[in-house]
């Protein structure tokens, strides 16, 4: 996705090393690292893990844990949904976090503290929400997946990069995709009809602040199409004996590069062509 496609220079650095046994961080590492994540401090990479499951299962006990502050966990995150972006971290597919109740929690208009997060950013997203369990046995059809699906929400995502120096796919994994706030907009009742599902893959999603037009992305730019992603997330579960459910929130994709988050700046996304008229998401930074 063209908004996590560009992360920091000095996070870009990065490399995914061979595969090898497991090293999940021990307790003690998540809770210190959950520790600063909830001071809103910035650690260095976690050490030791050499693969995408040590990844996962740091970001288990660290969903556990922020779950404590940040409430039940109500959905997820996909990043990595461009090839760019996956190239940089060594992988060639998205990958997955969790998010929670108070990531949720801010409507259209919303004015916040830019201290948020360690490394506060803004960036263009969109959400889906499941409408029932059935979805997990949708396959790839859109119109399946579709049926499966109650509204689509205009979303600002306010994400927090956890993690200051070099980084890899594993260590992205274990600060949970960088998931920490976002925006809500108001909900489109979904269509299970060609036709909507035509309008998510043309419409035009465009992120600005109130100074200038940031960029501007058409819906299939991530893995050609945001049900797409809904089919990767259902498979990506399974692999771990987990499967969505009805009320889930699904952080589908970004469409601009994340920006840093300034204090005094009013973020905008503006969704054209997705319903009759344009719909559109913001948020004040003070």
């Amino acid at each position: 996705m063209p908004l996590r496609r560009l992360m920091p220079a000095a996070l870009l650095a990065c490399g995914l090393a061979a595969p090898a046994l497991a090293e999940c961080p021990s307790d003690a590492a998540m809770d210190a690292f959950a520790t600063a994540i909830l001071a809103n401090r910035a650690s260095p990479p976690i050490p030791g893990m050499t693969s995408l499951a040590d990844g996962f299962c740091a970001q288990d006990k660290l969903v556990a844990r922020l779950a404590r502050e940040w409430g039940t966990p109500i959905g997820y995150k996909v990043g990595l949904t461009a090839p760019p972006a996956q190239q940089m971290f060594g992988v060639n597919h998205p990958v997955r976090g969790t998010i929670f109740e108070s990531t949720i929690r801010l409507r259209s208009g919303a004015e916040i503290p830019v201290t948020f997060g360690a490394m506060p950013q803004a960036e263009a997203d969109f959400l889906l929400r499941v409408k029932d369990d059935d979805i997990n046995t949708a396959g790839t059809d859109h119109l399946a997946l579709l049926r499966h699906l109650d509204v689509a929400i205009p979303y600002l995502e306010l994400p927090s990069l956890h993690i200051a120096g070099r980084m890899d796919a594993a260590n992205l994994l274990a600060m949970n995709v960088a998931a920490r706030l976002g925006v809500l907009g108001d909900p489109i009742p979904v269509q299970a009809t060609p036709e909507f599902a035509d309008r998510l893959a043309t419409m035009t999603v465009v992120f600005s602040d109130d100074t200038k037009e940031i960029a501007r992305a058409p819906g299939r730019v991530v893995l050609g199409h945001p049900l797409n992603v809904v089919a990767f997330l259902i498979e990506d579960l399974k692999k771990q004996g987990r499967a969505l459910k009805a009320g889930d929130y699904l952080s589908v994709a970004g469409y601009s590069a994340p920006v840093v988050a300034e204090a005094g700046r009013t973020y905008t996304v503006r969704y054209e062509g997705l319903a009759a008229e344009s719909v559109s998401v913001s948020v004040r930074l003070k």
